[in-house]
């Protein structure tokens, strides 16, 4: 997995498990705090679909922290403010710059859940669409 796929599937996941693995990684490594989680804003940039321009929606508020592991910084920026999971966020992140993080195999489990949830959801709105080819064609009679 690459850093965005495990920012991603972190972000997404419950607390108690990103929790769970960041005091894995603190039992066994000194975490320092450097910067200490704390709001911000950032812009949300989306594209238009029509003219394919990009154009910025609004702002939302984050939280990010940065966290050091021997020598090997870790970063999170997260939407809300959740800082206790920003900073085990971080924490992860640090790991994995560092090389030490060793629980892969769980990342790819939630992401799997993650995905699984995806598409369920997607099933349920699929039900829900309109063809309105079908209604042109009502209409017409």
């Amino acid at each position: 997995m690459n850093k965005k796929q495990i920012s991603k599937v972190l972000a997404r996941a419950d607390a108690a498990r990103v929790r769970e693995m960041a005091e894995e990684i603190k039992a066994a490594h000194p975490a320092v705090i450097v910067k200490a989680p704390e709001k911000s804003l950032a812009m949300i940039q989306m594209r238009d679909p029509v003219k394919g321009t990009r154009f910025y929606l609004g702002e939302v508020i984050v939280c990010e922290a940065i966290v050091e592991l021997e020598g090997a910084k870790g970063t999170a920026v997260l939407m809300g403010d959740d800082f206790d999971k920003v900073l085990d966020m971080a924490v992860i992140d640090a790991a994995c710059n560092k090389g030490i993080f060793a629980r892969y195999d769980e990342l790819l489990r939630l992401s799997a859940e993650q995905e699984l949830q995806d598409g369920r959801e997607n099933a349920m709105f699929l039900n829900t669409m309109v063809n309105f080819t079908s209604m042109d064609s009502e209409a017409a009679q």
